[in-house]
């Protein structure tokens, strides 16, 4: 019985190579005063491909800024490219896959202080007596609520602040 071999979104080995030869040119671009080499599609799409295949693990599936954490760890992948020594490390995909991880943390607790400070400035912007309309018993038959209560909704915030 023969075992069929697994195919996997990026091949280390593949990778490791596209790495080292990207590494190499870097190196004698610095030493000649040449201007840096772009980083390969290869390596980019395997930068996109394990950002992309990571943000569907359960802990980072639901949120609604992924492709901003896609991003971010793409990003962060070349900002560090050149940290990664093919002589200490044989594999590329786990350095970068950690690189990742970390920046999509990173993102999750950016958007979470930007949440904490929406959710403080309708707090002192006195929402609540803006947004409920438990009290209004009439009809809004014949009004056009987008456009006439936009001026007491605006002058009630507006006053709320400046307490």
């Amino acid at each position: 019985m023969v075992k069929k071999k697994t195919e996997y979104y990026v091949n280390n080995k593949e990778f490791l190579e596209a790495i080292t030869i990207y590494r190499n040119s870097v190196i004698a671009a610095r030493e000649s005063d040449a201007t840096r080499p772009r980083v390969p599609n290869y390596i980019g799409d395997c930068f996109l491909k394990i950002a992309t295949h990571l943000s569907y693990k359960p802990n980072f599936v639901n949120y609604m800024f992924r492709e901003d954490m896609i991003c971010d760890g793409i990003e962060n992948c070349l900002q560090y490219i050149d940290n990664f020594d093919p002589e200490k490390s044989k594999n590329p995909f786990a350095y970068f896959t950690q690189i990742i991880y970390y920046a999509f943390l990173r993102r999750i607790q950016k958007e979470k202080k930007q949440l904490e400070i929406k959710n403080k400035i309708l707090e002192r912007s006195g929402y609540d007596e803006v947004m409920h309309t438990d009290t209004f018993e009439g009809t809004m038959t014949g009004m056009n609520p987008s456009q006439s209560d936009m001026g007491s909704i605006k002058e009630n915030i507006e006053t709320k602040m400046n307490r």
